[in-house]
């Protein structure tokens, strides 16, 4: 599935419960919740907070964590109509002659 695709999902899943007329803002906000619950598995991975030891996983299952940051992002993307596919393009350009391979292999 590209992007594109997912993106487009996204918009009918939140059209048709009406998701689409949350404030950006707040779409926002949710994604930095989501996205610090990535934060929170990896200072359980890392060993930094241990279950049992005053911690307690939220949620274990860290591909559902990055499954829906990334559709809040694809959320707030088609908010402000990007198109994340030719965004990402665009970007990979820009980085490709900022940052060439031959600078950062060392």
């Amino acid at each position: 599935m590209e992007i594109r695709d997912a993106q487009r999902k996204i918009e009918t899943f939140c059209k048709e419960r009406m998701w689409d007329e949350f404030r950006p803002s707040l779409v926002y906000v949710h994604l930095m919740e989501e996205i610090s619950e990535i934060g929170e598995e990896i200072l359980f991975e890392e060993g930094y907070k241990k279950e049992g030891a005053g911690h307690e996983r939220s949620n274990p299952d860290v591909a559902r964590e990055f499954a829906q940051t990334f559709s809040l992002l694809l959320q707030l993307a088609s908010h402000f109509d990007v198109d994340l596919d030719d965004a990402l393009a665009r970007e990979l350009d820009v980085m490709k002659e900022r940052f060439p391979p031959e600078r950062w292999q060392r």
